[in-house]
């Protein structure tokens, strides 16, 4: 008997939002509303740090799921351009741009749509773990999406305790 593949979910977003006030004070912000974030304060160093503390720790509690369907492409591929016909495993990734640095978002997207947006770290993929490296005590695999080589470098995040 030949098993039907499980019915696609829609892919998941998260972002956190670092805003700046008159006052010269940060908060931070996040899409889970169930999230408890500090109150406003004048380290914006600090608060730059919880932020993308914040959103690796969405990506190390969500993982990808390989039923997941791509929150880019239903979302008209608004991450990137130009538009791409979503193909390949789902892959939790991570859109942060150093240069504006006040917004890091969290999203299943397929391996297509994660080929075309800038500044993107790959968390996690769909596909069985078979195929991941094995990480060694004390860090989790990481891939980072390399436009110039067209490939994912790996290497290892080490996330404090």
């Amino acid at each position: 008997m030949t098993q039907m593949p499980a019915a696609r979910v829609p892919g998941r977003t998260w972002t956190v939002r670092l805003t700046g006030h008159p006052d010269h004070t940060v908060s931070v912000t996040c899409s889970t509303t169930a999230c408890r974030m500090p109150p406003r304060s004048k380290d914006a160093a600090g608060m730059r740090r919880f932020a993308a503390e914040h959103a690796r720790a969405h990506g190390r509690l969500a993982g990808a799921r390989p039923n997941a369907a791509c929150s880019c492409g239903s979302a008209e591929c608004a991450l990137h351009e130009p538009r791409a016909h979503c193909s390949g495993p789902a892959l939790l990734v991570l859109v942060h741009n150093p240069a504006v640095g006040q917004a890091w978002t969290l999203a299943e997207v397929c391996q297509a749509c994660a080929r075309s947006i800038p500044h993107i770290t790959v968390l996690a993929t769909g596909k069985p773990a078979a195929s991941a490296p094995a990480a060694p005590a004390g860090g989790v695999p990481l891939c980072v999406w390399s436009r110039w080589l067209g490939r994912c470098r790996v290497g290892l995040a080490v996330w404090p305790s």
